[in-house]
């Protein structure tokens, strides 16, 4: 084994087990502690929160690492003045073992947290004949899972091993492999396929009351959204080694059998600027504005309360931050993008966004990049224009208002004749990892590449609903859907067979770039509306895609299913972008999406690598990132 990463493991592989039975119990891996107990049986039905819990510390004390590596390394976010030196040098790809957010050792220590409770774990304890620990035991093996993928992400070969480490002379002796992330999956995903379709343990299931913020505003958790169902990682795991069809197996398995059945689907309402701005609408009349409450489905939640609450359905898993470092670890993604989440009232100085409960801060690190602002600017706003024919709904109309879910996130004002912007996801201190949006994205991934090209382009436009599934030539069904693909759905890949049905309402169903670009569904539960009239359609959105792509890349762009594949590949990643921007996904995806590209060859076998290093470019990395080699971190 290489002997520098050896002598790196021997620095912080020291101790297996420290336990304390409150959230704030002690790291698994800290030297420092009297507090050591080796071998617990952990036999007992009830005895493992505080396992559980440790765990859930040892994540948080990655939280800011996952999201700045992710973001700080990709294309959505730029620097400031602000900046300090170990940002840029991720921004930059100049990052050396010295920068205080490179570390592999944050994961391993939720690794090894992982390994001992699972070679601990007594899973023949039952009520009944119920299993009370099977779905904890799962949740945990799943999180190592998400762990190791992490590391293969940043690191490329990692040291892999699945045994608790206890003594130095384990390293010395050990033989541990250096696996990529096709080792991983091959050495993990097997195990973990013994767990399709477990739920994340009920036990957590209830809310927890962590303590007041500084702000007197109570803050809980929701303890079961700190587990990963182990079918939303298998699918992330087999997506990023390019097995589509496991990937897009286990993404629907979890959607149609593991998920809640009132949070399945996205059905977020569009985030509305005020209908009085003619030029948002292009300088049409009073008249032909939209209406807020048409836009705006009542009936839905607004997608920025996404991040604002601990109950919003869309929330899979998320890691939640301390109130004070008193109370545990604490995040200073706040203080990042702008926002002083632990300021006492009376060390409040700076200014306070309207409505806010937070002092803002002057000296902000990272703001929204010109790349994202340019593609949220240029996005088509779909709207409805009522022509006062009773109710009714006839026309859609298009125009350059822009996607609204950006500038439902941010806000802007000029202080001291300086113009800044403050970005509000990380306002509330908690970390999500992962949405049924992105779950529902990666699925579009999947089924695009496995030539489910409209299945892939439904899910931005309309949603999940049986109209995906219904006989060509119905009034309430999707025309742009193919019989191969419809028979797909019910039997191959089940998302739609008839008894998951229910789980997708089609008056619930709405895309995901409805959530930011209004009216681009076909509205095809709405009698009062005119059915498939939106200019955001399979043809003209992916012709428009394709002539893009062979201006900007200086490829020919012919109308191959590949080219296609491809095109819809790319509206899937600006969706990425537009959806889950600064959630700590975003350098991971592009790079997945640079292997697929180079994989699939269609435009040479480096295609993907210049893809991804002309959307970096701006960033003036110090590394050639043409090379996949270059896209990895120092391991540290």
């Amino acid at each position: 084994m290489n002997k520098m990463i050896m002598k790196k493991l021997y620095s912080f592989i020291c101790a297996i087990c420290v336990i304390c039975g409150s959230v704030s119990c002690s790291d698994m891996l800290e030297t420092e502690s009297s507090r050591q107990i080796f071998d617990p049986e952990l036999g007992e039905k009830t005895d493992s929160l505080a396992y559980a819990f440790g765990i859930f510390q040892a994540m948080q004390q990655l939280a800011d690492q996952y999201v700045l590596q992710g973001e700080v390394r990709g294309d959505l976010v730029e620097l400031t003045t602000s900046s300090d030196s170990y940002l840029r040098q991720l921004a930059d790809f100049s990052a050396t073992t010295a920068n205080k957010y490179d570390s592999a050792y944050v994961y391993y220590r939720v690794i090894n947290n992982c390994n001992y409770y699972i070679a601990h774990r007594n899973t023949e304890l039952y009520t009944g004949a119920t299993n009370v620990v099977i779905n904890e035991y799962a949740a945990v093996k799943a999180i190592r899972a998400w762990a190791y993928m992490q590391l293969a992400r940043n690191y490329g070969k990692v040291p892999f091993f699945t045994e608790p480490l206890t003594q130095i002379s384990q390293i010395d002796n050990g033989n541990y492999p250096e696996l990529d992330i096709n080792g991983i999956v091959s050495e993990l995903a097997p195990d973990l396929e013994k767990y399709t379709g477990f739920t994340v343990p009920s036990v957590y299931s209830g809310n927890l009351n962590i303590g007041n913020t500084n702000w007197s505003q109570n803050k809980t958790i929701r303890p079961s959204y700190c587990f990963i169902p182990v079918d939303v990682v298998l699918g992330d795991m087999y997506l990023e080694v390019g097995n589509y069809g496991r990937a897009a197996s286990h993404f629907i398995t979890y959607l149609t059998t593991v998920a809640p059945e009132t949070s399945t689907g996205s059905y977020f309402a569009a985030p509305m600027r005020s209908k009085n701005s003619t030029s948002l609408f292009g300088g049409n009349s009073d008249s032909d504005l939209p209406n807020q409450r048409d836009v705006l489905d009542i009936n839905m939640p607004a997608w920025s309360g996404i991040f604002a609450a601990n109950t919003v359905s869309d929330i899979i898993t998320y890691i939640p931050m301390a109130v004070s470092a008193q109370n545990g670890p604490i995040t200073n993604l706040p203080l990042i993008f702008g926002a002083d989440y632990y300021a006492t009232p009376d060390e409040a100085s700076g200014y306070r966004r309207t409505g806010s409960r937070l002092p803002l801060v002057t000296n902000i690190q990272l703001v929204p990049s010109a790349t994202l602002n340019s593609l949220s600017d240029s996005t088509e706003y779909y709207y409805y224009v009522n022509y006062g024919t009773g109710n009714k709904y006839d026309s859609i109309r298009s125009c350059r208002g822009g996607d609204m879910r950006l500038r439902s996130i941010i806000d802007q004002q000029s202080i001291d004749d300086t113009d800044l912007t403050w970005i509000k996801k990380y306002d509330y201190a908690n970390i999500v990892l992962y949405r049924n949006s992105t779950v529902l994205l990666r699925l579009a991934e999947a089924f695009n590449r496995l030539g489910m090209c409209d299945a892939a382009f439904a899910i931005l436009k309309d949603g999940i609903s049986e109209a995906l599934v219904r006989p060509e030539g119905a009034s309430d069904g999707a025309p742009y859907m193919t019989e191969d693909t419809k028979s797909l759905l019910r039997n191959e890949y089940p998302l739609l067979k008839d008894s998951f049905l229910t789980r997708f309402p089609m008056e619930r169903a709405c895309g995901i770039h409805c959530h930011g670009a209004g009216k681009a569904a076909s509205d095809l539960a709405r009698a009062t509306y005119t059915q498939n009239k939106s200019p955001y359609s399979y043809s003209t959105v992916i012709g428009k895609k394709m002539k893009e792509i062979a201006g900007t890349e200086s490829v020919s762009v012919g109308t191959t299913k590949q080219d296609t594949i491809n095109a819809i590949e790319d509206l899937i990643c600006d969706e990425y972008a537009l959806e889950l921007a600064f959630e700590g996904n975003r350098f991971a995806d592009l790079c997945r999406l640079a292997r697929h590209k180079n994989e699939a060859g269609l435009y040479g076998s480096n295609f993907g690598s210049l893809w991804l290093a002309r959307k970096l470019a701006f960033k003036n990395p110090q590394k050639d990132l043409t090379n996949p080699e270059n896209w990895y971190l120092p391991f540290k």
